[in-house]
């Protein structure tokens, strides 16, 4: 059996699937989640001695525990920094203090960029963040770079737009197109024009797993690292695809964008390919066409 891993956030989109690959590769999981399902097992990030209780006799930790929507953070600042610069700080104060010092997977995000001057964006591309989620997400990889200072070894990736469940937030765009789509109701799309990297979570759950594999072989900790496409599909095309394959008549609004979300961005995905030997396996219409599947198959469980 290979030890133990912390996933914080692991109720999440992205922890639900993470734990399930890591479970298949012989890692055994301890998961810390607000919202766990079982209310035994809930706990806050916020929360220092929570956080050091959880880290106890785990070899690693995945940090995804973040308050993780673009509108969230603009709708409570205050929430979104203390859970995801705050929270960041107990679960790095907690590895640098345990007797036997973890490895650490800091979960960012491509809003870091901001609106990058060119494109496909790479890592080093410079940070320039236009919303309150993305500064806090530059402000846990400073303090992801400071523990790495201090000995701890920490890795970073940086995700983009991942979709793929059903148990996602229904409000987010993939699941709000698919979901209007399979119903024939009206998809709305804020920026009809506006490009995005969209990324299936199989994809994304099987490149951190790589990452964690790396790690716990004692490989020394690589640079930031993406876990995306490399492919830009406007919202406009998001929409008419997920019309498509649901084979509905639903009809399409168009808004203004929000002032705080980036207009364009996609990414390359060489470094990882070079580090992890990852590339995405699942293409857009693969990756829709099983959510809608799924999304049918939930609606048919409740009829």
């Amino acid at each position: 059996m290979k030890p133990t891993i912390l996933i914080t956030g692991s109720a999440g989109l992205v922890g639900t699937a993470l734990a399930n690959i890591l479970q298949t590769r012989g890692y055994r999981v301890h998961p810390l989640d607000l919202r766990d399902p079982d209310p035994r097992l809930r706990a806050d990030v916020r929360d220092a001695q929570v956080v050091q209780r959880a880290l106890a006799g785990c070899a690693g930790i995945i940090h995804l525990a973040a308050v993780s929507r673009v509108i969230w953070g603009e709708r409570d600042p205050e929430g979104c920094r203390t859970t995801n610069i705050g929270g960041t700080r107990n679960v790095l104060d907690a590895a640098i203090a345990a007797a036997e010092r973890p490895w650490l997977i800091f979960a960012s995000s491509r809003e870091v960029y901001g609106q990058p001057q060119q494109l496909p964006a790479t890592e080093d591309t410079p940070l320039d963040p236009i919303n309150i989620y993305g500064h806090t997400k530059i402000a846990g990889e400073r303090l992801v770079a400071v523990a790495r200072d201090q000995g701890l070894p920490c890795a970073i990736v940086r995700l983009s737009n991942v979709y793929g469940s059903a148990t996602d937030h229904h409000d987010r765009v993939v699941p709000a197109f698919v979901r209007a789509a399979v119903a024939g109701q009206p998809l709305r799309v804020e920026g009809a024009e506006h490009t995005f990297d969209f990324t299936h979570i199989d994809d994304t759950a099987r490149g951190i797993a790589s990452l964690a594999d790396l790690l716990a072989a004692g490989q020394p900790p690589p640079p930031p690292i993406h876990l995306l496409t490399g492919t830009p599909t406007t919202l406009g095309q998001l929409a008419a695809l997920a019309i498509e394959l649901a084979g509905t008549h639903a009809p399409v609004t168009h808004a203004a964008p929000r002032d705080f979300d980036v207009a364009n961005f996609h990414g390359s995905p060489a470094r990882a390919r070079q580090l992890l030997d990852w590339i995405p396996r699942v293409p857009l219409r693969d990756g829709l066409a099983r959510f809608i599947t799924e999304i049918r198959v939930e609606i048919e469980g409740a009829a």
